[in-house]
């Protein structure tokens, strides 16, 4: 029993055909910290480059709003044309912001594992509901690494926190003597300096994190030797089946090369171990090889040329220079048409006097 679990370990790289079904299936190396680096570090970007117009158009809005206030006239269509103003100003704030952290979600997953549609983690999974298997996903070792990684995501975000407002806090005695607006720019620039330093530590996490998801996820994929072999079985074929195809074809075509032996005009022999049978008619380009075979095939071809009054004619050089050289279809070699001639010539007076 140990040899056999031992042997069912999975110690093997995981396959292009493993992996490929891995990605269709949707199960592919992705960190969430790296969309969430992104998505921060666009709405940074957002509010570095339009804070000061979206705070000027939020500001329009608050005095409009303020003004109007004791003024509008109670009616449905007053009503609803404010509420209608409000909304879209509200919306023409946002939809910067929104466009940008919704691109930065998807490029970060793109610049992950590439484009990827599939309905396959979409689609329910009832065994996923089942309450035991969630009591053992709790306790797993992946969930005990996704704790830890969350609790030093907190320290360190809590540290970078704490170590820009150290650089804050001898302004903060003074900032009772400063105007709204002076109390709002400093904490813009508090919140701006803590998002940034931020940003760029957990662009350091994402980095580490994905290599580590990658790392697991490659683990995860790893396959036994038996899960090896029989998907090459499946992608290449059993490889007593092939053997037996090759044989059926290796037999289908000595059967069509036996039966073009009658046809021949002469078979040359070696004269015991090679047989070469070739054919030549008017109107062909040159005398052509219809069958060939050592040892055993070609004595069946010589059997069979006698049995069908086919000359044999022994010439031993040409025999294997024939055999070496050329294949069934084959047309004879330039070099070696002076030879057959005599060899054709020889075997049409033959015929002529067996005729006379």
């Amino acid at each position: 029993m140990a040899g056999g679990d031992q042997s069912q370990d999975k110690t093997e790289e995981p396959t292009g055909k493993k992996l490929a079904d891995a990605r269709n299936k949707g199960n592919v190396a992705s960190s969430r910290e790296i969309p969430s680096v992104f998505v921060l570090a666009g709405g940074i970007g957002v509010i570095f480059f339009g804070g000061s117009w979206m705070l000027g158009r939020l500001i329009g809005l608050m005095r409009s709003i303020y003004q109007r206030a004791g003024t509008l006239a109670m009616s449905p269509e007053n009503i609803h044309t404010f509420i209608w103003q409000v909304f879209s100003n509200i919306v023409v704030i946002l939809v910067p912001i929104m466009l940008v952290v919704v691109t930065a979600g998807v490029v970060g997953n793109v610049a992950q594992f590439g484009f990827l549609l599939t309905g396959e983690k979409i689609t329910p999974d009832l065994a996923k509901l089942n309450p035991i298997s969630g009591i053992k996903r709790l306790f797993a070792l992946r969930s005990l690494v996704e704790l830890i990684k969350s609790i030093l995501k907190l320290l360190i975000i809590g540290g970078v926190a704490y170590a820009v407002m150290q650089r804050y806090l001898d302004q903060i005695p003074g900032l009772m003597q400063l105007s709204i607006g002076g109390i709002v720019i400093f904490i813009g620039q508090a919140a701006f300096q803590i998002s940034l330093y931020t940003c760029m530590v957990l662009f350091l996490m994402a980095i580490l994190d994905f290599a580590y998801t990658k790392w697991q996820h490659q683990q995860d994929l790893k396959m036994s030797k038996q899960e090896v072999k029989d998907e090459h079985k499946q992608s290449e074929g059993d490889p007593s089946v092939k053997a037996r195809i090759r044989s059926v074809q290796r037999e289908m075509a000595r059967r069509r090369m036996m039966e073009a032996v009658p046809g021949a005009t002469v078979v040359i022999t070696n004269p015991t171990h090679l047989a070469i049978a070739i054919k030549y008619e008017d109107g062909m380009h040159a005398p052509t090889v219809v069958a060939k075979g050592a040892g055993f095939v070609a004595q069946k071809i010589k059997t069979l040329a006698q049995e069908s009054d086919v000359p044999l004619v022994e010439n031993k050089p040409l025999a294997r220079a024939l055999f070496k050289s050329t294949e069934i279809g084959d047309f004879i070699p330039a070099e070696m048409y002076q030879v057959v001639a005599e060899i054709l010539a020889y075997v049409y007076r033959l015929k002529g006097l067996v005729q006379g």
